[in-house]
């Protein structure tokens, strides 16, 4: 048995699409991120959609955009969800900030609105980074009512989330600024890549040249760069990539939407993992970049990880508390659900060629090595 945690749909599209580009000889930033940008900002709503070279660059791009620091202020504070992989935290800190990490509810491992609204300083806190946790959605009425009110801006880190939607927004269009991974392991990828939105003009202005080295033409026709900036272009090549997996884009998460109701129904069959709960309402949609689930305290989610790795089955932790992590000094904030969800999570096979067999068949092991996963 051989079952991976992800893997893209690939088609005959995405080689015709490559190939067209290698046929045209223009193989970096060029027409095929144009289209692409253009898919994206028709499908989401949006005014502006922009090419990144990953979801990381993405969010360093969002906060240094803002144009929030101030000589006179030592190290200002951005509120960010401490349930997430080290790049949100990381590119605070890149920077100039300082993260102060904020738990999360249990149930959608999505930042928790009471702890948000107490460790919002007046004097330091700067803006606030929500993030869709494996695709399900913040809680974002309440967040864009507490970031108006303190007057912050949002920059949702929807890096698993294209596609899914907020009472019929969807994610990454409702803050000031939304952040999209292109990662192999997303709903749709190009290996390596992201996406950024806004509907402010300034802003988008902003990030085309933060994106290309603050690359500028001068009134007679020369090129200048008037700023310090960053390389942090798509390819086309890679672009190209996108564009045809953007064209199925809901069909894939119709069809890890079903998986995930039938991962649900057969759970129900194991005593020692709880499957993941699912926010329902009007206009919600789940991308379900991760099935994500928790086993009950007295199991070892590392050994039971390393079991199934031994038979064929890819599985791995959900993600990281990122207050532990000694990048960030072990900072003492408090995240407790975020903690015991970081200690209990595993993510099981979910991708679009996954079959219904292979989950039932991976059902039928978790039954078998019960005993053995117990402390």
């Amino acid at each position: 048995m051989n079952i991976s945690l992800s893997k893209l749909w690939i088609d005959k599209n995405e080689f015709n699409q490559v190939k067209e580009v290698l046929s045209s000889g223009w193989l970096t930033k060029g027409p095929k991120n144009k289209e692409l940008e253009k898919m994206v900002e028709e499908y989401l709503g949006v005014k502006h959609a922009i090419c990144v070279s990953s979801g990381t660059s993405a969010l360093h791009l969002a906060v240094i955009a803002l144009e929030l620091l101030d000589s006179a202020v030592e190290k200002y504070e951005v509120l960010v969800a401490d349930y997430t992989f080290p790049a949100t935290g990381n590119m605070v800190i890149a920077s100039g900030f300082k993260p102060v990490f904020v738990d999360i509810d249990p149930k959608t491992y999505n930042i928790d609105y009471k702890d948000l609204k107490k460790k919002f300083n007046k004097k330091k806190t700067r803006a606030i980074i929500v993030v869709h946790t494996f695709g399900q959605a913040a809680e974002m009425d309440k967040i864009m009512k507490l970031a108006n009110k303190w007057n912050v801006p949002v920059i949702e880190d929807a890096a698993c989330a294209l596609g899914g939607k907020y009472k019929g927004q969807y994610c990454g269009t409702i803050g000031k600024i939304g952040c999209f991974s292109l990662h192999a392991t997303k709903t749709i990828g190009t290996g390596e890549g992201g996406l950024i939105t806004t509907n402010d003009d300034k802003i988008a202005e902003v990030i085309r040249l933060l994106a290309d080295h603050g690359k500028t033409k001068t009134p007679n026709g020369m090129i200048d760069f008037p700023i310090v900036a960053y390389n942090y272009k798509l390819s086309d090549l890679q672009a190209a990539v996108g564009i045809a997996q953007f064209q199925k884009i809901d069909k894939i998460i119709k069809k890890k939407n079903n998986l995930a109701k039938y991962w649900n129904k057969k759970l129900k069959e194991i005593d020692y993992i709880k499957s993941p709960y699912f926010k329902k309402g009007k206009g919600n949609r789940h991308t379900y970049q991760g099935y994500c689930c928790l086993v009950t305290p007295v199991v070892d989610r590392n050994k039971l990880i390393s079991i199934l790795k031994e038979r064929g089955i890819e599985c791995q932790i959900g993600t990281y508390s990122s207050h532990i992590l000694y990048a960030y000094n072990n900072q003492d904030d408090n995240c407790v659900n975020s903690k015991d969800v970081f200690n209990r999570a595993i993510r099981f096979p979910l991708y679009y060629k996954l079959k219904r067999s292979d989950i039932d068949s991976i059902i039928e092991i978790l039954k078998e090595i019960r005993d053995q996963v117990f402390i």
